[in-house]
Order: C-alpha cells, then sequence, then structure tokens
C-alpha cells in the first residue's frame, strides 16, 4: 500500500481564488450578516467579488473569515457543508475525476495551495487506518475553532461527494472544549468527537483509499491536472511578492520608510511594486495595515510601552491616528483591549 504525499504548503499564507470569499458573503447574508460588516478590513469590494477570475490574498479572506466568525461564532461547521466540489473550479474537478479516493487525495495535497484550506491538513497511513490532522497552531487565536471546524466540514463534504456516500469515520478528537450541543457535529460526522484533545484528528479505515469513485475519468483528470500545473505555476510565481514586503516591514525603521524604503530594498521602483502587489491581489496599503495590527497586539500585550510610544514604534505621528486604527482592527480601543486581555 503506497503512502500518502506531504501536501505541498505547511503554511495557509497562500494566494487564492475568489469563490471562497464569495461563499463566505453568501452565507452571511443568509443569516443576517450585512455584506460592508462581512467585508470590513479586507480591502475587498462587491465588484471585486463580481469577478470570477480575481484572485485575493490569504490575509484578505482571513479578515472576512474573522468578521463572519465575530458576527457567527457557531457557524464553523455549517459554513464548511457549502464548499462543495464545484467551489473549487479546475481543482475540485481534477479531485472528482480521479480513479480512486487515494489518487484524489495525493492530487488535493499535491496542489494544496489551490485550495482555500486555513488549518493545514497532513494525511498519514497508520495500522489499516488514515489519521487526518488539522493544524490550527498558525492562525489567530479568534478565528481558530472557526477555520478548524470549516476546513474539517469541507473536507467531509468533498469526501463524502467523491464516494458518493458518507465517509464514516473511525474517531475525532478536536482541541477545543466541549460546546453547550454537540447534535451538529453528530449529525455531519456520524458519531460524537472527543473535545479537549491534543490535536483536531480525524481517523477512517484505509480500505477506502482504493474504492474507485463513480466519477473517474482518465482523460478529464489528465486534462484538469495539466491546467492545475499551469495555474499553480502562475500563483506561486507572484505569491512571493507579499510575503517579501511583509518581512520587510516587521524589521525595525521599515514602517516609517514606507513604500519606498521598501521598494528600494527590493530593488525596484515603488511603481514596479505597485503594479506587483496589484497582481498579486493586494496593495502596500493593505500588508502596511496587516502588519501594524500585528504588531500593535504584540507590544501592547507585553505591558512595557504606552500606547503612545506603541504608536511612535508603528510609525504613526500621533497617538489619536494609532487609536483609529486600532478601534477600526479590533472595534475598541488599545486601553480597553489591554483591560481585556
Amino acid at each position: 500500500m503506497s503512502q500518502l504525499v506531504e501536501p505541498v504548503v505547511r503554511h495557509w499564507d497562500f494566494p487564492r481564488g475568489i469563490a471562497s470569499v464569495c461563499l463566505l458573503v453568501r452565507f452571511a447574508g443568509d443569516h443576517g450578516v450585512a455584506e460592508d460588516q462581512v467585508l470590513a478590513g479586507s480591502g475587498l469590494t462587491a465588484a471585486r467579488l463580481a469577478d470570477a477570475g480575481a484572485e485575493v490574498d490569504a490575509r484578505q479572506e482571513l479578515r472576512v473569515v474573522r468578521n463572519l466568525a465575530a458576527a457567527l461564532p457557531d457557524a464553523g461547521l455549517a459554513v464548511g457543508r457549502e464548499y462543495h466540489a464545484t467551489a473549487f473550479g479546475i481543482f475540485g474537478f481534477a479531485f472528482m475525476s480521479s480513479p480512486t479516493m487515494r489518487d484524489a487525495v495525493n492530487l488535493a495535497l499535491r496542489y494544496l495551495d489551490l485550495s482555500f484550506a486555513f488549518s493545514m491538513p497532513r494525511a498519514l497511513l497508520e495500522d489499516g487506518r488514515v489519521r487526518m490532522e488539522l493544524d490550527d497552531t498558525a492562525l489567530p487565536a479568534d478565528a481558530a475553532r472557526f477555520l478548524v471546524e470549516r476546513d474539517l466540514a469541507a473536507i467531509h463534504t468533498m469526501l463524502s461527494e467523491l464516494l458518493g456516500s458518507q465517509v464514516p469515520l473511525l474517531s475525532l478528537e478536536l482541541r477545543y472544549p466541549e460546546p453547550s450541543t454537540v447534535e451538529e457535529y453528530e449529525a455531519l460526522f456520524g458519531m460524537r468527537p472527543r473535545f479537549g484533545g491534543t490535536g483536531n484528528i480525524a481517523y477512517f479505515d484505509a480500505s477506502l483509499l482504493d474504492e474507485p469513485l463513480p466519477l473517474a475519468n482518465p482523460q478529464t483528470v489528465a486534462l484538469c491536472e495539466a491546467q492545475c500545473r499551469e495555474l499553480v505555476s502562475r500563483r506561486r510565481s507572484r505569491a512571493g511578492i507579499a510575503h517579501e514586503v511583509r518581512e520587510r516591514l516587521t524589521r525595525f525603521g521599515a514602517l516609517a520608510e514606507g513604500m519606498p524604503g521598501v521598494a528600494r530594498e527590493l530593488g525596484m521602483s515603488t511603481r514596479t511594486l505597485r503594479r506587483k502587489l496589484e497582481e498579486s491581489g493586494t496593495s502596500f496599503r493593505a500588508l502596511l495595515d496587516e502588519v501594524r495590527e500585528a504588531l500593535a497586539e504584540e507590544l501592547l500585550t507585553t505591558g512595557a510601552l504606552s500606547v503612545e510610544d506603541v504608536a511612535i514604534r508603528l510609525g504613526y505621528a500621533e497617538a489619536s491616528s494609532f487609536i483609529h486604527a486600532f478601534k477600526r482592527w479590533k472595534g475598541t480601543t488599545p486601553a480597553a483591549y489591554l483591560r481585556r486581555s
């Protein structure tokens, strides 16, 4: 029995198609959450969502997820059940037309950066069972549980569609405390999970891996995989610029130098940097905002600096400008955030 492949990416910070954000916005609207509320702080607009070929930075989708999780904290499983094969475009069709479940899982792990995953999956063979683990250690605390539930439900939904029947789990362990009701878990997974575990781990029978799939088609999967290779190659070639900008913005003094300083370090003009960031689905302003938010949390929670000192270190001319930005990020003032922390 052959092993399952290692996932091609180990972190969720890769560009992705717009389809997942559109799905999240539709779900929010169906449950009474306004589009403006769920898109707040993401830099995305209704016009952008209308472009089916658009790509977004992972942190833009993460902002949408965090907004949705704040409004509907118990909706992770329900959202995940909306992720059918068609939501993944050509990647989903490649998945569905694979000869066996093993081929489909291996294809999914090889092209994981064509998915919408945030909690990074890993699949291993253990004693006649498949151990599927979702790593949430790199996720922000306010969205981690929501995303694990969403991703787990999405994977289970896809695998069940793949086989044409429900995938029976042998066991399911989750890191989080047990909620007030587990009926939704039991209805979706056919069993009661064990909560408060050491990880997010599901097991199912390895014999399912070699089941022939009802929609298997060798010509279709070959065509789809070729298109997946081309798409992922384009995305990977563009993904590096946002990461490089973030890396430089976290260095001491970079925030004050702004875009010209970062462009100079990268050996390009500000115009070229702006164009490259637009092509990767983000902007310098969005990345600057993102880095400032992360650094603000880190600097404030140390307790060693005043709000005024943090504002200066983040490149704000006045503390009032920082306080205004912080309220936009967190919905509260830095002082209130510290008291709550």
